[in-house]
């Protein structure tokens, strides 16, 4: 299967939830959950890349806040996309594990069929944001590190998520979301512009 080459730019729109839970899934090695109140901290969203970007695509992803040592970061445990080169391109390069799914995401919603879905009302106004941490991830048996960084504009929401008891993310049900986001437009850089930039 062949896919773009990194660094991938996207742009597009999505939401998220912010979560505290007891455990987290397996880490890449070397990698350690950021605990707050003997909680880990996990974020879970739906993202739409529009066209435009180097790969259109939709997205429902589960990441753990990690950290190296004392850098901070991110390991997605949980990801699925509805693009055959985003997956392929993504285990390649980065070890990111996702899988296909039928997947639908609007601006108030979002839907991955058997896996999560997720309503919103957004609550405010929409304010400048940036983010810029590092992704750890395992591949070929080593913990490997991708840069990524994104801007755009987020608003607070409410966000209602429905899992699949017998699901993937089951295990978030238990669990309510701390705070939400909608992203309404965004841009990203995702990887290197070096191969072998990582470490």
């Amino acid at each position: 299967m062949d896919y773009p080459p990194e660094p991938w730019d996207l742009h597009g729109h999505g939401c998220a939830s912010l979560w505290a839970v007891r455990s987290t899934p397996p880490l890449p090695d070397g990698v350690r959950p950021v605990r707050v109140l003997g909680r880990s901290l996990v974020v879970t969203g739906f993202v739409a890349y529009l066209p435009g970007s180097l790969l259109p695509y939709n997205e429902l992803l589960a990441a753990v806040l990690v950290r190296r040592g004392w850098r901070l970061g991110l390991t997605i445990t949980h990801i699925w996309v509805d693009s055959e080169p985003s997956k392929a391109g993504a285990r390649a390069m980065w070890g990111i594990p996702k899988e296909l799914a039928d997947l639908d995401v609007t601006r108030l919603s979002g839907d991955a069929e058997g896996i999560a879905a997720a309503r919103l009302v957004p609550k405010g106004a929409t304010l400048p944001v940036k983010a810029a941490l590092p992704l750890w991830q395992s591949l070929g048996g080593r913990t490997t590190r991708t840069p990524f960084r994104a801007g755009g504009r987020a608003a607070p929401t409410r966000l209602e998520w429905r899992f699949a008891a017998k699901g993937p993310l089951g295990w978030l049900l238990p669990h309510r979301p701390l705070l939400g986001a909608v992203i309404p437009e965004f841009r990203m850089r995702f990887g290197s512009d070096r191969a072998g930039g990582r470490g």
